[in-house]
């Protein structure tokens, strides 16, 4: 949850369906909460889509009847990628777009994030309307002034014509690709855009039944997607997760490509076209190898928060158009608002097209530091940082590993943990000084 907020966390609001604020009811009156806010200056226009988890039928539902309630209209567009919400809301000239996801989470799980008018994540003035309307007594409006809601059949055609044209219409003929869209929102879209473009594409993960949304596949699932690669004789495999907001690949030779790696090949390209001259963002959990090969290229690495909105705001602050996550979560801000694992996509077989080199001599410039994490269950509302025992055992760590590594803890955004993070060059030390840090901790919390 983020610091003063009562519903919103660092991507929206999520949790288990049926637990807590992940009900119709919350849903109905978070509807109606935001078509009031949305629909201060006038009658508000609100684009929703979901991806495939079977619960995203009830809250579509609930939503939609929210946002009439508050006299606000509603597009549908059904199951698409969150990225393609954000480009639509655009589109359409909406007021804002909504996507009831839980991104790479369990089918059980739901959640809801919001997109401004502009396609970009909502402002935290915007979230707190939101909060405070909630805090409000339901009043249906006059039906003369109810909303309507209505279908958009050819959404998701829209969205596949700008994810290509994002690429200039990069020609992938010739191209044989592996894509695995965990049963996601993809599932439909993603196949479409590179088979449109050339490549010969394999499929997998595209069978979505409501409950087998990343079950074991998908960008948080890599396994599935480096055996297809293996079996097809495939160049390389594209996975994304459950809202198609993030991607990982996998190189022909079967490993995994993560976030950082694809975050270099993209800053070494752009840097080349002239779109990248100072540097890119980061976040705290970002590979110190990164850094270490940016500054090679002599480009800097600024780290934000972890979560895509403070990746954002860096971008905007110091007007940088690249920025991500070792999740996978890529903003190319040149071509588009948001996250979008689609168009990331794209543009890494851009730079792999312009340079002549598979993914595996692409990132072959960049060395991943060894990284360890940890989670450590952490009581709601106890500030880890400040405990002494960790601020010691913190202090030790950093002392081992001196200058050839870093530690970091995180309190989680969407889980009761805090994240115990360590890197250095020496993969023995990194697991040692991580095991011990999170042992410190684990007792420091176990002992308030």
């Amino acid at each position: 949850m983020s610091k003063g907020k009562k519903y919103f966390g660092t991507d929206g609001i999520r949790g288990e369906v049926g637990q807590g604020v992940i009900t119709p009811e919350f849903f109905l009156k978070l509807g109606w909460a935001a078509g009031r806010v949305f629909s201060r200056a006038g009658k508000g226009k609100i684009v929703i889509g979901k991806d495939t988890r079977i619960s995203g039928y009830m809250f579509e539902s609930a939503l939609e009847s929210g946002l009439a309630a508050a006299g606000c209209d509603s597009l549908l567009v059904g199951p698409m990628p969150t990225p393609g919400v954000a480009y639509l809301t655009r589109a359409f000239h909406a007021d804002a777009g909504i996507v009831i996801s839980a991104s790479h989470n369990p089918f059980y799980d739901n959640g809801i994030k919001f997109f401004a008018a502009d396609g970009t994540k909502l402002p935290d003035d915007i979230e707190y309307a939101i909060e405070a309307e909630l805090d409000a007594v339901l009043q249906t409006a006059p039906s003369s002034e109810l909303g309507k809601a209505r279908r958009i059949e050819d959404a998701s055609g829209r969205y596949i014509e700008f994810c290509k044209s994002t690429s200039g219409y990069l020609n992938l003929d010739g191209m044989h690709l592996v894509l695995d869209c965990a049963h996601g929102a993809t599932y439909d879209v993603a196949p479409k855009v590179f088979r449109e473009l050339g490549a010969t594409v394999h499929v997998i993960g595209a069978a979505p039944d409501g409950l087998n949304i990343n079950d074991q596949i998908g960008s948080t699932h890599p396994a599935a997607l480096q055996k297809a690669v293996l079996e097809q004789n495939a160049q390389l495999g594209i996975a994304f997760d459950g809202d198609g907001d993030r991607l990982l690949m996998v190189d022909q030779e079967g490993q995994a490509v993560d976030g950082d790696e694809l975050l270099f090949i993209l800053a070494k390209y752009l840097q080349g076209k002239g779109v990248i001259q100072q540097g890119i963002v980061g976040t705290l959990m970002t590979n110190l190898g990164l850094e270490v090969a940016l500054k090679k290229l002599d480009l800097e690495l600024i780290r934000a928060n972890v979560g895509d909105r403070y990746v954002m705001e860096q971008l905007n602050t110091q007007g940088w158009p690249l920025g991500g996550e070792n999740s996978g979560h890529i903003v190319c801000k040149h071509v588009t608002t948001t996250g979008d694992g689609i168009v990331a996509a794209l543009q890494v077989l851009c730079a792999l097209r312009d340079s002549d080199q598979t993914l595996a001599q692409a990132k072959s410039g960049m060395r991943k530091y060894p990284q360890v994490m940890i989670n450590v269950k952490l009581p709601q509302g106890v500030d880890v940082l400040a405990l002494p025992a960790v601020q010691s055992a913190m202090a030790q760590a950093e002392q081992i590993l001196a200058e050839t590594g870093r530690v970091l803890l995180r309190p989680s955004g969407t889980e009761p943990v805090v994240r115990v993070m360590v890197e250095g060059k020496d993969i023995t030390a990194v697991k040692s000084v991580c095991t011990t840090l999170a042992t410190a901790v684990s007792d420091a919390v176990a002992n308030l």
